[in-house]
């Protein structure tokens, strides 16, 4: 659920009717943090002043709604965050029989939970939709009487009456009772009432006969109204349009354009039965592929309060040249993308010698994931390059697959779409900083890891790389074919080597970039061995967690790996080369990127700018040890 506060301009919580506004919310797990998305882009598309978010969360939510909010820097919105597991005991003592869990029973502890110093707050579901500006439902706060404390609307089904079924017993209500989806809360007035002390006593009081909730939070407060019926106030049914199951809100308007907000109070969600069905469908899946950057825009008459993140970005802006002729290569440098950490369910807990695969992608390799997932039974950091409505392409893509549904240690992080670049290390710094394991496996996803590779990755880590900066280069190959039987060890590897059925990676287009790797050397080895860096070696390798990140200035195609294997020699990682490991590239059409570097002169010849700037950089931060570099890229 959510919460909105009233607020002044200056930012603190005003009076009802003030021009401004503001918003909290319960939120739980992964999936809730999805449908929290498109209720706020909802929001944010109809508004027209500030608004205000407070979040109950446990610590997955918290994690990635935190992140998904200062990346999304909407102009005039705060976010405040509330920890639900300092509020679990205040509930967990009623027995509940609804889907939502012990989550459903916390919109019982907002006057505990929320700051003092806010006196009404309007508390939704996450599975409403927004058709109008939020202002209008909180100005109906002024319709209060003095002894009024909560707005709600009319249950839409019969389910309080106790007809649906025989021997059906609800709980008490008042006649068809209320549905708190949507609630106008005057919490100063509720903590006066000593709303605490009350609605246990009604719970206690009705639990005796009931022995537990059926429809959670809701169950109390419609006993709690029946008891107190001059505490409410009910407001008109278009504010809250249930379609769940056993619904009469077709009664409740005349036309869908009266309609104000609409509420998927079902767990058959958007398979409910209605007959304007196809239009609310429509209204809901319109927000859900909305692109959430067009929510940036600023509001005219109100002005923002300037975040430290926000001025810097704004500072970075101004110190930029336009005339430069590679503006648009520094600004997407600068350029803040939305991300939504943990996409989809994640669950593992790492152990001392565990291994990462990182990897990134965008919607033309998604067809990747299902062989890299048979491949790679370990955990897996992915970031995804896409837009809104490309994410929800990939969940339904993602939730039909027999091989991604069942795999919990995948966590998957979106990074919306933004600028005419693709911000590769930027993308790729996503999918590192939310590895959880102590190593990471730095791939690409268009590489097959040999089969067993995590079992043998996480047997080597344990020889001293702990304490010590060395890079494992795991060797990469490639095949021109795109069915392949997959060779199930090194001899067969070599073999398939031999008969040109298999090349070492980029040999024929791009050999400086693996030479290193000395594949003459790996054709016997049978211990790790350690080679020196060379220009624009750029192998796949096993780290620590706490490498460097990649830089973000290359954007695209080209350097994008180069210039960081260049900065973990730089912080002097021994390069070491396994005997008995290796990767397979698949073959795939060439990226838009690459087709780019190859048909621009002044692509080029940016890439070729922000080289230089980098290998300065590289200088300035480890001193004449890293000349070396300038040097070597000379003598190229």
């Amino acid at each position: 659920m959510m919460f909105f506060t009233g607020c002044t301009k200056h930012g603190r919580e005003g009076r009802a009717g003030s021009v401004c506004l503001g918003s909290p919310c319960v939120c739980a797990g992964h999936n809730a943090s999805r449908d929290v998305v498109t209720l706020v882009k909802s929001i944010l598309f109809h508004r027209r002043n500030p608004l205000h978010f407070h979040f109950i969360t446990d610590t997955v939510a918290h994690r990635i709604l935190s992140t998904l909010f200062q990346s999304w820097m909407v102009p005039s919105v705060q976010v405040s965050f509330y920890d639900a597991d300092e509020l679990k005991s205040e509930v967990s003592w009623i027995p509940n029989k609804h889907y939502s869990g012990i989550y459903g029973l916390m919109k019982l502890t907002l006057t505990k939970a929320l700051p003092s110093n806010l006196s009404k707050v309007i508390v939704l579901d996450t599975d409403i939709t927004f058709a109008t500006d939020i202002a209008e439902l909180w100005g109906i706060f002024q319709k209060f009487t003095d002894k009024q404390v909560i707005g709600l609307v009319e249950n839409q089904s019969d389910w309080y009456l106790g007809n649906l079924w025989k021997n059906h017993k609800p709980w008490p209500a008042l006649g068809r009772g209320f549905n708190t989806g949507v609630i106008l809360l005057y919490l100063e007035r509720l903590r006066r009432l000593r709303w605490e002390q009350m609605w246990r006593l009604t719970a206690e009081r009705e639990l005796m006969s009931m022995l537990s909730t059926s429809l959670a939070d809701q169950d109390i407060f419609n006993a709690f109204i029946k008891q107190n019926p001059v505490l409410v106030h009910q407001l008109p049914c278009f504010w809250n349009v249930q379609l769940s199951d056993h619904t009469r809100s077709e009664q409740c308007y005349t036309e869908v354009s009266d309609l104000k907000v609409i509420h998927w109070n079902s767990p058959k969600k958007l398979r409910v039965k209605n007959k304007h069905v196809e239009f609310f469908r429509n209204l809901y899946l319109t927000f859900l592929e909305y692109d959430g950057n067009l929510l940036r825009r600023e509001l005219f008459g109100c002005p923002s309060q300037a975040t430290p993140e926000s001025i810097r970005l704004q500072t970075s802006l101004e110190d930029l040249d336009e005339d430069d002729q590679c503006y648009d290569f520094r600004r997407e440098r600068i350029t803040v993308h939305r991300v939504h950490l943990y996409f989809l369910q994640y669950e593992y807990t790492p152990t001392e010698d565990d291994v990462t695969l990182v990897a990134q992608l965008s919607m033309d390799r998604l067809q990747m994931l299902e062989a890299i997932c048979k491949h790679w039974e370990g955990p897996i950091s992915l970031a995804l390059y896409m837009s809104d409505a490309e994410a929800q392409q990939f969940l339904r893509y993602a939730q039909a697959s027999e091989v991604l549904k069942n795999r919990k240690n995948v966590g998957y992080h979106v990074v919306y779409k933004e600028g005419q670049f693709y911000p590769v290390n930027l993308v790729r710094n996503v999918a590192l900083r939310n590895a959880n394991t102590p190593y990471v496996f730095l791939a690409d996803v268009d590489f097959l890891p040999m089969y067993g590779l995590y079992d043998y990755l996480r047997a080597v880590v344990q020889l001293d790389m702990a304490h010590t900066k060395k890079a494992l280069v795991v060797p990469a190959f490639e095949t021109l074919r795109y069915r392949l039987s997959f060779p199930k060890s090194k001899a067969e590897l070599l073999s398939m080597l031999d008969m040109g059925t298999l090349y070492t990676f980029r040999y024929h287009v791009w050999t400086k970039g693996h030479a290193p790797t000395n594949y003459a050397k790996w054709r016997t080895a049978t211990t790790p061995y350690k080679v020196e860096w060379e220009s624009d070696f750029e192998p796949y390798v096993v780290v620590r967690r706490d490498c460097p990140e990649y830089d973000q200035r290359f954007v695209g195609f080209g350097w994008n790996k180069v210039s960081h294997i260049m900065e973990l020699d730089a912080q002097e990682y021994d390069l070491m080369v396994l005997p008995n490991a290796f990767m397979i590239h698949m073959p795939h059409a060439p990226s838009f990127d690459i087709s780019k570097f190859r048909s621009s002169p002044s692509y080029r010849n940016c890439l070729g700018t922000l080289k230089d700037e980098f290998h300065q950089d590289l200088s300035r931060k480890y001193g004449s040890s890293a000349l070396k570099y300038l040097t070597a890229q000379r003598n190229i």
